[in-house]
C-alpha cells in the first residue's frame, strides 16, 4: 500500500468515505478498523467512537499498474482468469490508497443456482418458444440441457423499490446474455447460431459494508413476445436504467430458407424448421427489470436490421450510436422521437469524408455527414417484417444482370447487384438496412465495428474496430472506390476509434439533425500493432491491444476499459486505457483461446465501483495456440466443465492486501 499521511482511525474513514471503492470481499469496515486496536485473534474489537472528522479529500483520479501477460512459465494463469493489477485511487491532498485487483465469478454457465422459488435453474441454459429446456442429445444416454459457454453483455442496476426474498442487504440486479454455444456435448456438432439465446436476471444482495455481490437468484427471461433471441453479442445499460442487448449478423432473409443455420434455429426454437422469419432477427432488444428481479422485453425494429453490437446511448436520452459487427459495415445512428423511448425516430448512416487514416498522431480527422435512411416506428417496421418477403422488397443478384437499372454494391462481405422494388424504400432501409445503404451511397467500408461507448465529458465517442482488413484495404474486392475508407494495407490487430459529438449538423439532403450528440469526425485513438508470432504463438504486440471488441468508458476514472476479442494473442485481456495520462494499462488475462467479454464500467451503486466481466469459450483453440494447447488443454477443461462452461463475474478488490499498522 502506498504511504498515507496519518495513518490513524480518523483518517482512514475519511479516506474510505471518498474513495471510488471497488467492492473489498468479506472485508467489513470493522475489519478495517482492526488494524487499527483490534484483537488478533481475527475477530474484530468494539471500537471506541470517535470525535466527528473533517469533510474528508476529494477524490481526484485513478490509475492502474498491469500485469505481465502470462506464459508457460505459470501455465495456471494462462488457464483460468489471471488478474495481478493494482488500482490506485488518489486524493486532492496527494494521499493513496492501492487496491490489488481479484476476478469474482457469480457463477459458471452449467452450474446450477438458486431460481427464487427453492428450486434450481441451470446457468446460461438455453429455453425454447415455449419455455422449455431444449436437450442435448448427440451423446447416447447423457441426454442434458444444452447450457452457453459464451457469456456476453451484462448490465449491473438497481431499480426502485426492489424486493426480492433472500436478500439481506441492498437489492442489486445484472442482466446477462448468452452469445452462443460453441458445442454439442459430443465436442463435434458445432452449434453456433443454432440455438436461440437465452437473458437472464441475476438478484443480487450487495453487503453494505463491503459492496460484496452474492447471487441470490437468477430468472430466465421469456423471450417469446420477441420471437426469441438471435446471437446477442455486447450490450449496454440505457441512461433510464434498461438493459439494451444486440442481435449480430442478421440472417440473409433470401437464402435463410436453404441454410442449415438458420432451420436448425427455427427446428430449436420452435420446433420447426420453417417457423421462424428471418426479418424478425437483427434487431435491438430492450430489456427492462421489474422490482421482483423478474424482467419483460421488446425489441425495436425501427433502429436498423444491421449487425447490432454494443449500442450507446448519449445523455440526451434520444441520440444511439450503434456499433455494426460485419464486413462492410458502417457507421449508423438512431434519434429518437421522445426521450428514453426508442420505439419510434429517425435512422442515420455516414459518409466518411477526406483523410480517414489509422495513425493515432494525424493530425486531423475523417468529417463524417449523415444520411437519412428514414423514419418509423417499430410497430410499423414489425408490421412489415412479419407481411413481407425478401423478394417483395429488393430484387437482389449475385452476378451481374447487365441491367442498368441495378447496382453494384458491397455488402455483408459480398458483391451484389441490387434493385428497390416501387415503394418498398422504407421497407428497404429498416429491413435490409446494410444493402440499402450501401445503395444510397453510405460508407459501408469497415471491417467489425464492434463496441460503441461515449466520453460525457469531452464530448467524444468511442468505436472499436477489431480487425482493419478486407473492403477497409485499396484494391481489395470488397474495398468500394470513393467511400473515404481505405488504408494502404490491412491492420489485423485492429485499433479503436474516437468521434467527436458536435451539434448543428445538417444531413445530406440539407436537413438539421435534432441531436447535440452526433459524430462529426473520426480518428484513431490507439491501435494494436501486427507481428511475426513470437514464441508464445502471439501475432499481435502482447504489449498492446489486439482485436478490440468490449468499449466501455467510466466518466469518474476517466479510463476507457477494451476487452479483446483477438485471434492474434494467446490469452485475450481487458486493458484500462487512461485519456489523459495516455497510459493503457492489461489488468487482467482471460483463460487461452477465450474472449473477454460482459464489459460494464459501473461508477457507482449504493457508493461502490464495480468493473463487471465475463469471458467466453475457453480452449476454443485456433493457429496461434499451437505452442501452448498440450500444455493448457487439460487445465482448462478441469477449470470449466470441460470447456462447456464459462465465468459471468466482477472485478474486486483482494482482502489479503488491505493491511493497516496499528494507530
Amino acid at each position: 500500500m502506498n504511504p498515507v499521511t496519518d495513518l490513524s482511525r480518523r483518517r482512514l474513514l475519511q479516506l474510505f468515505g471518498a474513495a471510488p471503492l471497488l467492492p473489498l470481499a468479506g472485508l467489513s469496515s470493522a475489519a478495517l478498523l482492526a488494524g487499527c486496536g483490534g484483537s488478533s485473534d481475527g475477530v474484530a474489537a468494539v471500537v471506541p467512537a470517535v470525535p466527528p472528522v473533517a469533510t474528508p479529500p476529494a477524490f481526484a483520479s485513478v490509475s492502474f499498474s498491469g500485469m505481465a501477460a502470462p506464459t508457460l512459465a505459470n501455465p495456471a494463469a494462462m488457464a483460468t482468469t489471471s488478474v495481478g493489477s493494482t488500482m490506485t485511487a488518489t486524493f486532492f491532498d496527494m494521499s493513496k490508497i492501492d487496491y490489488k485487483l481479484a476476478y469474482q465469478p457469480f457463477f459458471i454457465s452449467g452450474d446450477l443456482v438458486a431460481n427464487g422459488s427453492g428450486g434450481t435453474i441451470l446457468a446460461g441454459g438455453y429455453f425454447d418458444i415455449n419455455n422449455q429446456p431444449i436437450i442435448d442429445t448427440t451423446v447416447p444416454g447423457k441426454n442434458r440441457q444444452y447450457f452457453s459457454d459464451s457469456p456476453d453483455g451484462t448490465s449491473l442496476l438497481t431499480v426502485p423499490n426492489a424486493k426480492v426474498a433472500g436478500v439481506k442487504g441492498n437489492t442489486v440486479f445484472a442482466v446477462v446474455q448468452f452469445e452462443y454455444a460453441t458445442w454439442a456435448q459430443d465436442g463435434v456438432t458445432g452449434m453456433y447460431g443454432n440455438l436461440p439465446s437465452p437473458i437472464a436476471v441475476l438478484t443480487l444482495d450487495q453487503d453494505v459494508t463491503t459492496g460484496k455481490l452474492t447471487l441470490v437468484k437468477y430468472h430466465n427471461v421469456d423471450t417469446s413476445s420477441v420471437n426469441g433471441l438471435w446471437i446477442t453479442c455486447g450490450a449496454s445499460l440505457s441512461p433510464w436504467g434498461t438493459h439494451l442487448s444486440s442481435e449480430e449478423y442478421e440472417p440473409n432473409a433470401f437464402t435463410a430458407a436453404t441454410e442449415t443455420q438458420f432451420k436448425t434455429y427455427s427446428k430449436n426454437l420452435y420446433g420447426s424448421e420453417t417457423a421462424a422469419n428471418p426479418y424478425n432477427y437483427g434487431h435491438l432488444p430492450e430489456v427492462t427489470v421489474n422490482a421482483d428481479g423478474t424482467a419483460s422485453i421488446k425489441k425495436h425494429y425501427c433502429m436498423g436490421r444491421i449487425s447490432h453490437e454494443l449500442v450507446q446511448v448519449m445523455p440526451d436520452n434520444r441520440t444511439v450510436i450503434m456499433g455494426d459487427d460485419a464486413t462492410n459495415s458502417g457507421y449508423f445512428a438512431f434519434i429518437a422521437d421522445v426521450a428514453k423511448d426508442l420505439s419510434a425516430g429517425s435512422l442515420y448512416v455516414a459518409k466518411v469524408g477526406a483523410g480517414f487514416s489509422l495513425d493515432p498522431a494525424a493530425t486531423t480527422a475523417a468529417p463524417l455527414t449523415w444520411i437519412k435512411l428514414g423514419s418509423a416506428s417499430s410497430a410499423e417496421i414489425r408490421q412489415l417484417a412479419n407481411t413481407l418477403k425478401a423478394t417483395d422488397i429488393m430484387d437482389v443478384r449475385s452476378t451481374d444482370p447487365l441491367d442498368a437499372t441495378f447496382t453494384k454494391v458491397a455488402a455483408n462481405g459480398r458483391i451484389e447487384w441490387i434493385k428497390v422494388k416501387p415503394n418498398m424504400q422504407k421497407a428497404a432501409a429498416f429491413l435490409e438496412t446494410h444493402r440499402y445503404a450501401s445503395l444510397v451511397g453510405a460508407s459501408m467500408g469497415f471491417t467489425k465495428m464492434e463496441g460503441t461507448t461515449v466520453n460525457i465529458h469531452d464530448k467524444i465517442a468511442y468505436s472499436a474496430l477489431q480487425n482493419c482488413q478486407t473492403s477497409m484495404v485499396a484494391g481489395n474486392a470488397l474495398n468500394v472506390v470513393g467511400n473515404g475508407i481505405s488504408i494502404p494495407k490491412a491492420l489485423n490487430a485492429g485499433a479503436v476509434m474516437m468521434l467527436n459529438l458536435k451539434g448543428g449538423q445538417k444531413d445530406t439532403l440539407g436537413a438539421t439533425i435534432d441531436s447535440e450528440w452526433m459524430p462529426a469526425d473520426t480518428k484513431a485513438l490507439i491501435t494494436g500493432e501486427d507481428i511475426t508470432a513470437d514464441a508464445l504463438g502471439n501475432t499481435a504486440n502482447p504489449a498492446r491491444i489486439a482485436n478490440p471488441d468490449n468499449l466501455k468508458f467510466s466518466e469518474k476514472m476517466r479510463t476507457l476499459f477494451i476487452g479483446e476479442d483477438s485471434s492474434q494473442h494467446v490469452n485475450n485481456f481487458l486493458w484500462a486505457y487512461h485519456v489523459d495520462t495516455k497510459v493503457l494499462s492489461r489488468i487482467m488475462s482471460i483463460p487461452a483461446g477465450g474472449e473477454s467479454t460482459g464489459l460494464h464500467a459501473v461508477d457507482e451503486i449504493n457508493g461502490w465501483t464495480y468493473i463487471m466481466s465475463n469471458f467466453q469459450h475457453a480452449g476454443d483453440w485456433g493457429g496461434i495456440h499451437g505452442n501452448v494447447k498440450t500444455t493448457l488443454d487439460p487445465l482448462i477443461r478441469a477449470n470449466y466443465k470441460d470447456k462447456f462452461g464459462a465465468a459471468v463475474g466482477y472485478l474486486t478488490a483482494e482482502v489479503s492486501q488491505i493491511k493497516l499498522s496499528k494507530a
